[in-house]
């Protein structure tokens, strides 16, 4: 009786063994299957505003050191933007994405004592690439989408190309008058985005781009956006 009892016993544990190691070989395989679910390209569009913070004291500075008294001085320091981007996410909560972008044209035009009037314009576009990070969250409270929303930040850098344009009249006088220049510098943003389904989504982005003119100054303008965002292969 005793020697069944160890063999009975013998084999209950290898059963045991052998249970447990087959949940965990599942568990192994869910958990590489709901890696590999999380990874996938991606491409989508925003458009919105862009806005741009003018230095009015330096071009008051700059004429004044030309022997001009500024009259009057107004900036256009909004414009329609846009981007197109694609990228790669890794896991649910990492995406490496790179694009175009156009931040669309900005200016001021100003008038001058001794009689004259300076404009200048500048536009902005480049390519960027970013690393995305992402945090899926869930309502609180039951709706038909809740446990469909991310927030995501990202940072990154951006080779922007700013090509400037300054007409004058009367005492105001420009040596360059359409110089340009490409420049890399940072970016960085904050966003919401809503899933539609496994393939569509929504986007709702704030950007912040560092960006060097051509006449040596350096500046920050914004991207306020909403877009879609579409998944490959799912």
């Amino acid at each position: 009786m005793k020697r069944a009892t160890k063999i009975t016993s013998a084999k209950t544990i290898g059963v045991k063994k052998i249970a447990a190691l087959s949940l965990l070989g599942l568990a192994v395989m869910n958990s590489s299957m709901v890696v590999a679910d999380d990874s996938f390209w991606y491409g989508g569009a925003n458009i919105g505003q862009s806005t741009a913070t003018i230095d009015n004291a330096k071009i008051r500075a700059q004429l004044q050191a030309g022997g001009l008294t500024t009259r009057s001085l107004s900036n256009d320091d909004s414009d329609f933007s846009y981007k197109l981007f694609g990228g790669y996410q890794v896991n649910k909560n990492f995406a490496v994405e790179s694009g175009y972008f156009n931040l669309g044209e900005f200016g001021y035009a100003a008038t001058t004592n001794p009689t004259g009037s300076l404009a200048g314009k500048i536009k902005l576009q480049g390519l960027n690439v970013d690393a995305v990070g992402m945090l899926p969250f869930a309502l609180p409270f039951a709706l038909p989408f809740a446990g469909k929303f991310s927030a995501f930040g990202r940072i990154g850098a951006q080779y922007a190309r700013a090509k400037d344009t300054f007409t004058r009249t009367g005492a105001v006088t420009v040596t360059y008058p359409n110089p340009s220049k490409n420049t890399i510098n940072y970016k960085a943003g904050l966003g919401l985005q809503y899933d539609f389904n496994n393939a569509l989504g929504m986007r709702a982005e704030v950007e912040r781009y560092r960006i060097n003119d051509a006449i040596g100054s350096k500046g920050d303008f914004n991207a306020y956006s909403v877009g879609l965002i579409y998944r490959f292969g799912e």
